[in-house]
């Protein structure tokens, strides 16, 4: 039996999705030293996944610059706290790898954010933006994408919590490492459905604006 997916996952389900969780272990890397061990371990790995988080403006004109980077393998997620370190050449190192495969989503706007800490020349990245087109997947949201092919919720409560703060909460690291784990996940995923073809797309029909049903109608493909 295929597995069903859909062009855009209908918002209104996701909330009664069970939420899924980074399963491993979160180290937080708030020195030169300590990052230089944590890359030595990430370019042993076959696959990674990336994320950056920065402190909400809440102000107009209130500017911040990429508070953290977090680099997943399969069972250990590293928070590099760039506001205590800033770009070290470990961590440049890593961004420039090009060996080892860092998915991330929307990473090019990551780039620019993380350019602003310092200059690097970008390694070898996979944007999953890229590659849910090819399947007929219009949603770019990590949260939708996990939603429509894993059936389970990504929870954003700490999305706009403070990046920048003395030390991050608990709630503050799963989210981190959450988001950077949760790429691997679709990737391995998106790249097993492209090459197998094991899979129905079901676009669903947004209503108009003047159509007041109260559910969407769907056409399977």
């Amino acid at each position: 039996m295929k597995k069903v997916i859909f062009n855009k996952f209908p918002k209104q389900e996701i909330a009664q999705l069970p939420v899924v969780s980074f399963p491993g272990r979160i180290v937080v890397i708030l020195s030169a030293g300590e990052a230089q061990r944590a890359v030595d371990y990430l370019l042993s790995q076959p696959i990674l996944g990336v994320d950056t988080e920065t402190r909400p403006s809440f102000r107009r004109g209130d500017k911040h610059l990429v508070s953290l980077l977090q680099v997943s393998a399969d069972n250990i997620c590293f928070l590099f706290r760039l506001n205590r370190t800033g770009l070290t050449p470990a961590i440049v190192r890593l961004l420039e790898n090009t060996d080892v495969p860092m998915v991330g989503l929307s990473w090019h706007d990551d780039i620019l954010s993380l350019k602003k800490r310092g200059e690097f020349k970008p390694g070898h990245f996979i944007d999953l933006q890229d590659m849910v087109g090819r399947l007929g997947i219009e949603d770019l949201s990590l949260q939708k994408l996990y939603a429509n092919l894993f059936g389970q919720k990504i929870s954003k409560r700490q999305q706009l919590s403070n990046w920048d703060a003395d030390a991050l909460s608990d709630r503050q690291k799963l989210y981190a490492a959450t988001d950077a784990w949760a790429c691997i996940q679709l990737y391995r995923e998106l790249k097993r459905l492209e090459e197998t073809g094991d899979f129905e797309l079901v676009n669903v029909i947004e209503p108009a604006e003047n159509d007041h049903q109260s559910s969407n109608n769907t056409e399977r493909k």
